[in-house]
């Protein structure tokens, strides 16, 4: 099969960590052809979208992939093509879920489906399943926001579009800074932003849960705060400790999961704090290679990549 991945720059990618990277690697393993792309990469052309896209291979030595020669093909002339850009969110991303979406109505197989991505707010999906979701306010006024505050007296306050923890803070009554951080997240009133009542169970982990095809892996990676913060995110210094899904945590994933697969929503990343659903991660979820490196040696070993693609080769089957 050909698979095409949408990546950010190569050598912007830590190749030994990176989740995309860990799906190419299996691929490859399994025979697939590999070609690589950057957003822009995807154009229209009248009618038709095209991609320009290079042959992609895994290399040995400081140079870790070989790329050949550029070539503009029709996105149906690939098995599946996976959109793994990070974000931000900002207007060219949503720009190539257009491009993506005419490309899926002319025959290709795009994975994640891109008017779910777009549907789908990562912060704003949890309102979705609100039996699930801690207490939460979406507003950019800052007076609600104060209100917010002291009825829940610890919050977490935090940007709709970002990622790896950037923007957020916690926020308690007796803050001295509070006017300056909700005016700084706000853009003073004119910035839309997410609080969420603070959940001390942060101190255990912020559970990432990865769900393919909606199906839970049987483990989540537990995203630990480093000692005097907040965030757990690893690109926020947490350290990720691959843990089975608890009872609570199989009944969220389970039950959203059924409907991430309804909506064509190939692979996700649910974000649990204790027993509360947090975010719901539909662009590039990480933490394939963490799970696979702490439970190749347990009684059930769990390969992220390879369940993906035993995933993915079923729904390419002519």
């Amino acid at each position: 099969m050909k698979f095409l991945f949408i990546l950010d720059a190569l050598d912007s990618l830590k190749s030994y960590k990176d989740t995309s990277i860990a799906i190419m690697r299996e691929a490859t393993k399994r025979g697939h052809s590999l070609y690589v792309c950057q957003q822009h990469d995807v154009f229209l052309r009248n009618q038709l979208v095209k991609i320009s896209a290079n042959a992609f291979s895994f290399s040995k030595g400081e140079k870790w992939y070989q790329l050949g020669e550029s070539q503009e093909s029709l996105p149906s002339e690939f098995s599946a093509i996976l959109m793994r850009k990070d974000p931000p969110f900002d207007n060219e991303y949503l720009y190539s879920t257009y491009l993506l979406e005419l490309a899926s109505n002319q025959g290709a197989r795009i994975v994640n489906n891109p008017s779910a991505i777009r549907g789908w707010n990562e912060k704003l999906s949890v309102a979705k399943f609100p039996q699930f979701a801690p207490e939460f306010l979406v507003t950019a006024n800052n007076d609600l926001i104060r209100t917010f505050l002291i009825e829940h007296k610890d919050i977490i306050v935090k940007p709709l579009d970002g990622m790896g923890g950037t923007g957020i803070f916690r926020l308690t009554e007796t803050d001295p800074n509070i006017g300056a951080i909700l005016e700084t997240s706000t853009n003073f009133g004119t910035q839309t932003i997410m609080a969420q009542r603070y959940l001390p169970a942060i101190l255990q982990g912020d559970k990432r849960i990865i769900v393919i095809n909606g199906e839970p892996l049987p483990y989540a990676l537990a995203r630990i705060p480093k000692a005097g913060e907040t965030r757990g995110n690893l690109a926020a210094g947490g350290t990720g400790v691959a843990q089975p899904l608890s009872e609570c945590d199989i009944e969220i994933a389970t039950t959203v999961g059924k409907v991430l697969k309804e909506n064509g929503l190939f692979l996700v990343g649910l974000d649990v704090i204790g027993d509360y659903l947090t975010e719901i991660n539909v662009t590039s979820p990480t933490g394939m290679v963490e799970i696979v490196a702490q439970t190749q040696n347990s009684n059930l070993p769990c390969n992220p990549a390879e369940i993906l693609m035993v995933a993915l080769e079923g729904i390419c089957q002519p």
